[in-house]
């Protein structure tokens, strides 16, 4: 699969099987978002890669905690709310119980911190697509990283003092063997161009 081809074909897999990836396929997924490109070449973003199944499951329930206390209020984009919405019924697995999360954090204050990390989680969703897995973009950690419980929790695995979460992917294999690939259909993302 070529470069063009990974890109047009990544899609987000939500469901997947419990089988791990070998450490070499993620090792190869986090090189990828290594080499994203970050501002003055800073490299400042942290990857935190999850597979031990007891802490994915202390994350998955800090974090449905954490959005059953929260109260749905006007003006909260639709994926704050429905995480709220689920965690209040008591059936929220913000990361579809995939069997590998991969965080990445940054420096607090740094200005390119979110432009840097989001870089790297591109690579590293399109370096899994070309290696037949399966990932999901996954924010509810970034939203949550002033939460004294998810914070606490993520210094104890390995959040530096001075960083905030920025993001996540969730890595594994589609529930169906390989990742989601259905196209679909552009409705937004308009283009324009300003020719000569």
């Amino acid at each position: 699969m070529d470069a063009i081809e990974a890109i047009l074909t990544r899609r987000s897999t939500r469901k997947m099987n419990p089988e791990r990836p070998s450490d070499e396929l993620i090792e190869k997924v986090v090189e990828a978002g290594r080499s994203a490109p970050s501002g003055s070449n800073s490299q400042t973003t942290h990857f935190l890669v999850i597979t031990k199944r007891e802490v994915l499951d202390d994350l998955e329930r800090i974090v449905q905690e954490a959005f059953a206390a929260m109260e749905v209020t006007p003006g909260l984009y639709i994926s704050m709310r429905n995480s709220i919405m689920a965690a209040k019924r008591g059936n929220y697995a913000y990361d579809y119980h995939a069997p590998v999360l991969i965080v990445t954090a940054n420096k607090k204050g740094y200005g390119n911190a979110m432009a840097d990390s989001a870089c790297a989680l591109e690579n590293m969703m399109i370096a899994a697509n070309a290696l037949d897995l399966g990932s999901c973009w996954i924010n509810q950690l970034h939203w949550l990283t002033d939460n004294e419980q998810v914070n606490g929790y993520m210094k104890q695995i390995g959040l530096q003092e001075d960083e905030t979460i920025t993001g996540g992917l969730i890595l594994g294999y589609g529930a169906d063997g390989g990742p989601v690939r259905t196209p679909l259909k552009r409705k937004g993302n308009p283009v324009t161009w300003i020719h000569d």
